[in-house]
């Protein structure tokens, strides 16, 4: 196989995946904090197991979002996903909460007071990316991963059918030729069913799915459609593996097509910067794309703890590139106040946006009429062609 022509290959998990469920629990308490008061600091994790969740973590905020009430949400959560078997259910499932407040040290260094701005929240950095492989600016094969579930839940939440489970996971390899995706090789969806539910079963509620998520003829070929390998997937949710926060970072950005500062989204508030500037950095990098000024675009932001300004801007055009990127860099910095402050304002995260986020990405969504996937909007982009001349 030439270089130019090339398998790349990206899963997903869907909202019952143990993990997944950690995610969506975790950014539920943020939610929860937000709502009562925008500028709350939340940094909570969650592991699920069998019939036990547990919360740990540091917030500051309203005193009346307590113990009780994070329990209360853990357990919403669950009953939205779909978990009501007899090992993982959210009425018989125990939940404890180990959150406290947040240092006082960090909180020192982070805060605003008298001529010091907001800082970082932690030191780090952040990617973003975006390229032309769809109409949302993402890489193909995440993208479809995370459709392919996407089509599955909504299935099962609508009650057209009740044979799958809430936990599955999906893979697609792609076929690139010239740099551009153009046919699946394989793809592979491994879902939890009901006892009884044959193999065969599945996949062949499966396959009309995969097929309507493809592009026409991208189907793989019926020997490289691979459906719950292991023949039987009865035993899932957190009662089958652990469930943790923050562990599927690669199938909540890019799928491996672009790189990552290794820092997780899920439960933290919008002055982390692990969280807002990575949501930033794929705000620039789609509008640079949307701006024809090239066919992808990788950004790279860094910031020190405590430290408003960010430590570094890096740009890396892909194919067809129509500006040089130290003139991109300034102005980038131009039209967007990179400090955590400018982030959360700019795109205004301080809202309780993020539960929806924990599954299915955070990237390649629609913006919502609320406020909600603020970072996918392509307003800007006329802006920065507009610093440029």
């Amino acid at each position: 196989m030439s270089n130019n022509s090339y398998l790349f290959t990206s899963e997903s998990v869907s909202e019952g995946h143990p993990d997944k469920v950690c995610d969506r629990i975790s950014d539920a308490i943020v939610d929860a904090f937000l709502t009562a008061e925008s500028q709350s600091r939340v940094a909570v994790e969650t592991l699920a197991t069998s019939n036990l969740v547990v919360l740990a973590g540091e917030v500051r905020g309203p005193e009346d979002i307590d113990a009780e009430k994070m329990e209360l949400v853990a357990r919403r959560c669950v009953r939205e996903i779909g978990y009501e078997q007899d090992e993982f259910h959210w009425q018989n499932m125990k939940v404890s909460c180990l959150v406290h407040q947040q240092s006082a040290d960090i909180a020192q260094g982070v805060d605003a007071s008298g001529n010091k701005d907001e800082g970082a929240g932690d030191q780090g950095l952040m990617f973003g990316f975006a390229c032309r492989e769809t109409e949302e600016l993402m890489p193909a094969p995440i993208h479809f991963a995370h459709k392919i579930l996407q089509n599955m839940a909504a299935l099962r939440h609508s009650g057209q059918e009740t044979r799958l489970g809430p936990d599955a996971k999906s893979q697609v390899t792609l076929l690139y030729e010239n740099g551009q995706p153009v046919h699946a090789t394989s793809v592979v969806v491994s879902s939890q069913h009901l006892e009884g539910v044959s193999q065969d079963d599945v996949r062949q509620i499966v396959r009309p799915i995969v097929e309507s998520v493809l592009p026409k003829g991208w189907m793989c070929s019926e020997d490289d459609f691979y459906v719950n390998p292991t023949g039987k997937f009865v035993i899932g949710g957190p009662h089958g593996d652990c469930g943790l926060t923050g562990r599927k970072i690669i199938v909540d950005t890019y799928g491996g097509s672009a790189p990552h500062g290794g820092g997780a989204f899920s439960g933290k508030d919008p002055t982390k910067v692990d969280r807002s500037a990575a949501y930033a950095a794929r705000y620039l990098a789609k509008n640079v794309v949307a701006a024809n000024l090239a066919d992808s675009c990788v950004i790279q932001i860094a910031y020190a703890i405590g430290v408003s300004k960010p430590l570094s801007l890096h740009i890396r055009l892909g194919e067809n590139a129509q500006v040089d990127p130290t003139k991109l860099a300034g102005a980038l910095n131009e039209v967007m106040d990179l400090s955590p402050r400018g982030i959360r304002e700019h795109l205004k995260l301080n809202r309780p946006i993020y539960e929806r986020t924990s599954a299915y990405g955070h990237f390649g969504r629609a913006p919502d009429s609320d406020g909600g996937f603020s970072w996918e909007d392509v307003g800007l982009a006329e802006n920065i062609c507009a610093a440029l001349t």
